[in-house]
C-alpha cells in the first residue's frame, strides 16, 4: 500500500497503540495538540507522531482519521471532524452501541467522508496476538490494510456499518459486566458483614478466586471512569434488540462510582473501593 497520511483522534493509552500499528505499517500518523494534555503530548513525541496543531489542519492533511475516545465523546468528534469539512475515510474504534454507530456512519456519509465501523477487543495494541480490530463497512479491508504491518490484529466481518460495533457490545457485556457485578458482590457483602465468608466460598469454589476477586476489582479502577459510558452503550444495544438494558445501567453505576480514582499513582486498597461503592 502506498504510504498515506493518517489522523489519530486522540492518542491516549488505547489510540497510541493503535497509531503505533499505523506508524510500523508505513504510514505517517498525524495528531492534533490543540486543547490536549501535557500527557497526551508526551504520549504522541514517544512514538513520533506529527503534530498538525488544530483539527481543521489535521482534517485538511490526512486522507483518513481514526477515532478512539471515550463513548459519550465519540458522535460529537466525528461531527466536528464532517464540519472541518473532512472528505476521507473516517475509521471509527469507540465502544458503542450499533445504533449509534449505524448514526454516526449516515452523517459522515452525508459530509462527503466514507465510514467505517471498528470495534477493538483487547488493551492496548503492544504485543502481537492480544489485541483485535474488528472491521465491517464497504471500505473494511481498505481500512485493515493500513495496520498490516500489526501488532494490532485487524479482521474484517462484514460490510455492514454497525456489525463491528455489535460484537465489542457484546464481547464487553459480559467481560466488563461480570467485573461490575463483582465489585457490586463485595460492597454488598461488606455492607452486610459476611465478606469473609463469601471469600471463603469463592476459594472454596475455585482455587485463587477470592485473591482474584480482590484483585480484579482494584484493577478495574483506573479505567472505571471509561467504562461508565461503555455501559451505557450496551444497555442501549440491549434495549435496543429487545433485550433488557438495566443491568448494564447499574454496572455504569458501579463503575461511576469508583471513577474517581482515574489518576491514582498505585492500585488503591479493598476497603476504600468497597467505601466509594457504598456511598450514598
Amino acid at each position: 500500500m502506498t504510504p498515506q497520511n493518517l489522523g489519530i483522534l486522540h492518542p491516549g493509552e488505547m489510540g497510541i497503540s493503535i497509531a503505533a500499528s499505523a506508524k510500523n505499517s508505513g504510514h505517517s500518523v498525524y495528531w492534533a495538540s490543540e486543547g490536549r494534555s501535557t500527557q497526551t503530548a508526551e504520549r504522541a513525541d514517544k512514538i513520533g507522531l506529527l503534530d498538525a496543531g488544530s483539527l481543521k489542519n489535521l482534517c485538511e492533511q490526512c486522507s483518513v482519521i481514526m477515532s478512539v475516545c471515550p463513548p459519550d465523546a465519540a458522535e460529537g468528534l466525528a461531527e466536528s471532524a464532517m464540519n472541518q469539512g473532512f472528505k476521507g475515510l473516517y475509521i471509527d474504534m469507540n465502544a458503542v452501541s450499533p445504533q449509534r454507530t449505524i448514526r454516526m456512519g449516515e452523517m459522515v456519509e452525508r459530509g462527503g467522508a466514507v465510514f467505517v465501523d471498528g470495534g477493538i477487543i483487547g488493551g492496548p495494541a503492544w504485543k502481537v496476538g492480544t489485541t483485535w480490530l474488528y472491521l465491517s463497512g464497504a471500505e473494511a479491508q481498505a481500512a485493515a490494510d493500513y495496520f498490516s504491518a500489526g501488532p494490532l490484529g485487524t479482521r474484517v466481518i462484514g460490510a455492514e456499518i454497525g456489525k463491528a460495533s455489535a460484537l465489542k457490545m457484546c464481547f464487553a457485556s459480559y467481560t466488563k459486566g461480570a467485573t461490575a457485578l463483582l465489585c457490586a458482590a463485595l460492597a454488598a457483602s461488606e455492607a452486610l458483614d459476611v465478606r469473609a465468608e463469601l471469600q471463603e466460598l469463592w476459594a472454596h469454589d475455585s482455587t485463587g478466586f477470592a485473591g482474584q476477586a480482590t484483585q480484579r476489582a482494584q484493577n478495574v479502577t483506573a479505567k472505571a471512569w471509561r467504562f461508565v459510558g461503555e455501559m451505557d452503550e450496551i444497555s442501549a444495544t440491549f434495549s435496543g434488540v429487545g433485550v433488557p438494558g438495566e443491568f448494564h445501567q447499574a454496572a455504569g453505576e458501579v463503575y461511576r462510582r469508583m471513577a474517581g480514582f482515574k489518576d491514582a499513582p498505585t492500585p488503591p486498597e479493598i476497603g476504600a473501593i468497597l467505601a466509594a461503592l457504598l456511598r450514598d
